[in-house]
């Protein structure tokens, strides 16, 4: 019988399998790394990417608070320009009605009575004035009250003008500036 010796064969099979499994495990490992570098990578790339994203956000956040900061001032500013405009407004609403009570106090005026000094504060209206006698202040007193324009007169103060005359008197008196109602001022 011839002899074979097969174990040559086997060793060379095995050597061979054994450069196979380690050229595979070193194929794998390089793979492996390669995968590993790719995966670093695409991290990083989408890291710089989120980076990027919250630098816009954060200038974008920065320039719309200054936004918002100009917006109030400007709200600011509206409101006193309003404010302004309404008590402009105002002003030249009462115009009208200052004229016409320095009228109505023309009018009201009796003979015999002379004003000196005439104070307006807020819807008051203060008279200081020399009259001939006290019948002609009460009879101011009543003009007054019959006014449209003028309402509940209050007099302050009556006194002896001796240096005027025997019967002369100073007076102070008070009275509310009234607008009429809407039907009487029709009228007027």
């Amino acid at each position: 019988m011839a002899n074979i010796n097969l174990l040559p064969w086997r060793e060379e099979l095995r050597a061979e399998r054994q450069r196979n499994f380690l050229s595979s495990l070193g194929l794998a490992v390089v793979l492996a790394i390669l995968v590993l570098v790719l995966a670093d990578r695409i991290i990083n790339i989408n890291l710089d990417t989120q980076n990027a994203r919250n630098r816009f956000l954060t200038d974008n956040i920065a320039s719309v608070d200054d936004k918002v900061a100009e917006i109030r001032d400007l709200r600011s500013q509206r409101k006193l320009l309003l404010e302004r405009m309404r008590v402009i407004q105002q002003l030249q609403g009462n115009r009208p009605i200052i004229v016409r009570v320095l009228d109505e106090l023309v009018r009201t005026v009796p003979d015999g009575v002379y004003y000196h000094d005439l104070t307006a504060s807020d819807d008051t209206l203060y008279i200081e004035g020399i009259a001939e006698s006290n019948n002609r202040v009460s009879s101011l007193m009543r003009r007054l009250d019959a006014s449209d324009w003028l309402a509940d007169p209050s007099l302050d103060v009556v006194s002896a003008a001796d240096d005027l005359g025997q019967s002369a008197m100073e007076f102070s008196l008070s009275v509310q500036i009234e607008a009429p109602s809407v039907r009487s001022a029709g009228e007027l």
